[in-house]
């Protein structure tokens, strides 16, 4: 997974980019608002993780600015501003989660995988993608405007793809979407689930397609896209 980290002191971004790594976690630095408004237009990110406190300008800009262009990206927010406006005033602007400096480290990943365990939320009032269309509001499907019935673990796990789609959704977070704490999995269930959806697709002629990445998870996309 390929974090972004904004952050303005050198010493803490290094210090927070290794343990992350040790984590597992890639980690992609910026140090000014400036620098993190071009790596976000660059480069595709599962969260970011945000200062507040930049040298040009407040970290809250850059929230504004992806939520304006409908980027579903997770943002963690973290810094010294610890009162309960602060803390109102950045999940307001789009932040999903708010965490004060100083933090535990281990606090600080449990945070990124909560987050990362959600399927993204789209900030639209519907998604489209290749003939296929999505309905937040209804949760219902469609393929060229007609309805798209799917039995329900099957649309569970479509809402996931498609609330990333052109983005690979981990096995966990498919998984976490179609199946309660509770419940057993066995090792060929979720395969068993993608290849039936896979049908169903190519079936209803939707123009999208699942791509799997071994080892990582599953991507939905347009065809040709």
């Amino acid at each position: 997974m390929r974090l972004l980290f904004v952050e303005d002191d050198a010493d803490i971004a290094d210090a927070v980019r290794g343990n992350l790594e040790r984590s597992g976690f890639a980690v992609d630095l910026a140090y000014d608002l400036a620098e993190a408004i071009a790596a976000t237009e660059s480069q595709k990110y599962d969260l970011v993780l945000l200062d507040l406190g930049l040298p040009d300008g407040d970290g809250l800009a850059l929230v504004h600015r992806l939520r304006r262009r409908r980027d579903p990206v997770p943002i963690l927010v973290l810094t010294a501003r610890d009162a309960v406006s602060d803390r109102v005033s950045g999940l307001e602007s789009g932040a999903d989660d708010y965490l004060v400096k100083p933090f535990a480290h281990a606090e600080l990943v449990a945070r990124i995988r909560a987050l990362l365990r959600r399927p993204a939320q789209h900030l639209g009032d519907r998604i489209t993608v290749g003939r296929l269309a999505y309905d937040p509001g209804t949760g219902t499907f469609a393929v060229d405007g007609q309805p798209f019935e799917l039995p329900r673990r099957e649309r569970a796990l479509l809402e996931a793809l498609v609330r990333r789609a052109g983005w690979v959704v981990q096995r966990g977070t498919l998984e976490d979407a179609l199946w309660g704490f509770a419940e057993e999995i066995e090792s060929n269930t979720l395969e068993s689930h993608v290849s039936r959806l896979r049908r169903r697709l190519a079936q209803a002629d939707a123009g999208v397609e699942i791509r799997t990445f071994r080892g990582l998870g599953y991507m939905l996309r347009a065809i040709g896209g």
